[in-house]
């Protein structure tokens, strides 16, 4: 993966602005767009300058332009505050399609704002501008856009020190009533932070509402599954802990701490079997590994 420093960055001249960004240069919110930094599924990623300060900015794709589906799990008890767009939404109207593409972008600057009063390590948001939402640019030592979690390789100590400060980051997460919903090691940039390498959570679009949606327990646990198979890779003994079932079942009884010390142990209890319920999170995991399959193909 090419990147360039940003003492480098602002050596070479400046691209020609995409339409959605020269929208925010005419608002003066940003000076310059410097070159793009990636294309996902959702939106492209643009290095940006404003004033002396080079930050990114994520121009979210039109609906119909991007892969990702909006499923009823992401958006359920997703409040809208004006109720003829709530009721557009409802009915599927064209105007409705809009308000609900405008309240999905809008989830991730929100989410942001809330994670960032809450301490967690996310890029710090700046502005949202006509689905554009401008914020920091998460660099490595090297002053270099930083790499996600999945372009590098961590030795045993290494993976088990960013394995327990990203535990930490989802407690304090659960804590302050969000799941990340699609957390893995393709939404995670490995930054530099006060000399040393730190973790930072990104992509929260489809972030839930931890006590409003009915399927969050079963996206936390996925999440914190997910960050154990990858960093199991490196350090194994992480392949046999039980992070997730173990900090969901503190948040239900009202005992969960960012600070609390989690052993990765947790014995299920025994009971009824749900038989339904069982059937539906096989779908679910299934479903889940189809769409992280789809991922890793995207990224190679």
């Amino acid at each position: 993966m090419q990147s360039w420093g940003i003492k480098a960055r602002r050596k070479i001249a400046s691209m020609k602005p995409p339409p959605r960004l020269q929208a925010l240069i005419e608002e003066g919110l940003i000076d310059t767009v410097v070159r793009q930094l990636m294309s996902g599924k959702e939106a492209m990623v643009f290095v940006v300058r404003c004033g002396d300060e080079t930050r990114c900015a994520k121009v979210y794709k039109e609906a119909t332009n991007r892969s990702f589906r909006q499923a009823v799990d992401y958006t359920e008890n997703r409040k809208v505050k004006n109720s003829r767009q709530a009721r557009a939404m409802a009915k599927g109207t064209k105007f409705g399609r809009q308000a609900q593409e405008a309240a999905w972008q809008s989830a991730e600057v929100d989410a942001l704002y809330r994670l960032a009063d809450a301490g967690v390590r996310v890029p710090k948001p700046y502005n949202f501008h006509e689905g554009v939402l401008l914020m920091e640019l998460v660099t490595d030592a090297h002053g270099d856009a930083a790499p996600r979690l999945n372009d590098v390789q961590f030795t045993l100590e290494a993976a088990r020190t960013h394995h327990a400060a990203l535990l930490v980051e989802v407690m304090r997460m659960l804590c302050a009533g969000v799941v990340h919903g699609d957390l893995s090691e393709f939404n995670i940039l490995l930054g530099h932070v006060d000399g040393e390498d730190s973790p930072v959570i990104i992509d929260l679009p489809q972030a839930v509402d931890a006590a409003g949606n009915n399927h969050a327990q079963r996206m936390l646990l996925r999440d914190v599954a997910n960050l154990r198979d990858f960093f199991g890779q490196f350090a194994p003994e992480l392949l046999t802990t039980h992070f997730g079932p173990e900090m969901w079942d503190l948040y239900q009884r009202g005992m969960l701490d960012p600070d609390v010390a989690l052993t990765g142990q947790f014995a299920h209890q025994q009971g009824a079997v749900d038989v339904r319920g069982v059937m539906r999170e096989i779908g679910d995991a299934a479903a889940d590994e189809a769409a992280r399959r789809l991922r890793m193909q995207a990224v190679g």
